[in-house]
């Protein structure tokens, strides 16, 4: 049984993102230089592995936001979500770019907004306005008589979880209906029911601070089938509350206009940012102890500090070079069989003003580590092996609008309570697809179905333009669980195909087919791997 307090706001392992807010200040965008940067580069994102934007951190007098589509840069020069931005083109969340830019001294996360602005408007072309307009959204309303406390302001306020087997108690202590609608939309709160994805707005007008607790099904607990749920739609209504989809007038900006390729860089531009620093200011690195159970991904301490405890070399290899670690050859044994510990402290440059730190800053770092202690020697080529080939056999695919805008996300296209992974949690992974093409599919798919794809797919299913489907399958946890001593799921070998699952998990291989009429099969040809030449065993000496 753990506690762990409930925060609004939560970093992912291995992204600090300060992209999001609700605010809509607005800006002017003037054409003085105080509404620029000093200068900027702007350019592609080398990174393939990249799946969510990163960065957003002013350091050393520099603004980095890293993997950006052009949807990720709108809603943060104008400080909106994602679904607060409208129209645009169809990639509008499809490519990549990585922005560097000197700030002027001063500069905050809040009038950093109107330099942004202003270089999406000098470099991409872009035209946007403020609009309100109805939204997609969870409403949270209250009925005649709701099972509130009203809080005396007494004891610690906010909300706590404690977890037990399969259920979350959440213990709530003066806490206003304006911030209960906020955790809900936390990592520790609705992101299990996949909330978090849009907004959630307060419309109980119940004022003031209440106490009340909630019990509620952990949805990352539930691998089985045949296990009780009691929803947290479920949970609140017992709290003489509801949370219902709703369309709500909503601040939003409009993309009127923009190009997708950006205007080139100023010749200055590379002499601006001369490189960071590539290495730790000190690092110790030491075996994992056998007393510790399981893993922490990289963690910033403060002052600097960055600490990962009980993780393989393979794992850290596959890090700090962006690949998976099933497309890493020549891999010694205690690569998997040893664990470690690092406690490192990044150089000044490396620690954000506004943030805990920038783990894509770290990964360089990391690689230097690994090659000087370990004396790691490796290199990236494509070599034949199994990999994965993707068919259209009988394709079940609906052709779609070419102007919606193309994109997987996780959930349904439109909100309901009735979510099909918590009528059956073995199917505990749902994507919707918007005018995706095979080949975006293809490519996509080790991360669209992490545990299963370990590269890219090669397509060959002769379809050609964008679609929509929906596709259902089970984590690849999952039919591990329920098949215990079985296949891994791909493994090393993507494509392999495995018994059916007793427990009714399906593999994603087994739902493409079933439900989009495609088949992925396994066929030697050119996989893109990491070679380890050289590494031995025992680090060098702290």
């Amino acid at each position: 049984m753990t506690t762990a307090p409930i925060r609004t706001n939560r970093f992912p392992i291995f992204r600090v993102i300060a992209l999001t807010g609700l605010a809509l200040s607005v800006f002017a965008q003037g054409t003085d230089s105080a509404s620029r940067f000093e200068v900027a580069d702007v350019h592609t994102s080398a990174r393939r592995d990249a799946t969510e934007a990163s960065g957003g951190l002013m350091r050393g007098g520099r603004y980095l936001l890293r993997h950006a589509t052009i949807l990720d840069l709108v809603r943060t020069a104008y400080g909106v979500d994602p679904n607060q931005v409208l129209g645009g083109p169809n990639w509008l969340d499809l490519d990549r770019f990585d922005i560097r830019a000197k700030v002027p001294a001063g500069t905050t996360a809040t009038t950093v907004k109107p330099l942004l602005q202003a270089l999406l408007a000098e470099r991409f072309g872009l035209v946007a306005h403020r609009d309100t307009k109805p939204v997609q959204s969870w409403a949270l309303t209250a009925g005649k008589h709701p099972l509130l406390r009203r809080s005396d302001g007494s004891g610690e306020s906010g909300c706590r979880a404690k977890q037990s087997d399969d259920l979350v108690n959440l213990t709530c202590r003066c806490v206003t209906m304006a911030e209960f609608v906020s955790i809900l939309r936390s990592g520790d709160g609705g992101v299990w029911y996949y909330l978090n994805d849009n907004l959630v707005v307060d419309q109980t007008g119940l004022k003031g601070a209440w106490d009340f607790d909630l019990k509620y099904s952990a949805r990352w607990n539930t691998v089985v089938a045949g296990t009780s749920i009691v929803s947290l739609f479920d949970a609140i209504d017992k709290l003489g509350l509801k949370l219902d989809p709703s369309m709500v007038p909503t601040p939003v900006v409009v993309v009127d206009r923009v190009d997708r390729i950006p205007t080139p860089n100023s010749a200055d531009a590379d002499q601006a940012f001369p490189p960071l620093p590539a290495e730790f200011d000190v690092a110790e690195v030491k075996r994992n102890s056998p007393d510790y159970y399981g893993s922490d991904g990289f963690q910033w301490r403060g002052g600097g500090l960055v600490e990962v405890r009980g993780v393989t070399l393979k794992w850290l290899i596959a890090t700090a070079w962006g690949v998976t670690e099933e497309t890493i050859v020549n891999a010694p044994r205690f690569m998997d069989s040893d664990h470690w510990d690092i406690v490192a402290k990044a150089p000044e440059d490396a620690i954000a003003v506004d943030a805990p730190g920038d783990f894509d800053a770290i990964f360089p770092m990391l690689k230097t580590l690994l090659e000087d202690r370990f004396r790691l020697a490796a290199h990236l080529e494509d070599r034949p092996l199994p990999g994965l080939v993707m068919t259209a056999p009988k394709p079940k695919l609906k052709r779609a609008d070419p102007n919606s805008r193309t994109g997987c996300r996780e959930g349904l296209a439109t909100l309901t309570k009735v979510d099909p992974r918590s009528v059956n949690p073995t199917a505990a992974r749902l994507l919707t697809c918007t005018n995706v093409s095979m080949p975006y599919l293809a490519s996509h798919l080790r991360f669209l179905a992490s545990g299963y794809v370990h590269s890219d797919v090669l397509d060959e299913t002769g379809l050609d333009g964008g679609w929509d489907f929906t596709l259902s399958f089970s984590k690849a946890r999952q039919l591990q669980a329920n098949n215990p001593g079985g296949n891994n799921p791909g493994g090393n070998n993507p494509g392999s195909e495995d018994a059916p699952d007793p427990n009714g998990a399906l593999s994603v291989q087994e739902a493409m087919e079933k439900q989009l009429g495609l088949k992925l099969a396994t066929r030697k040809r050119p996989v893109p791997v990491l070679v380890i030449d050289r590494i031995e065993e025992t680090p060098s000496g702290n």
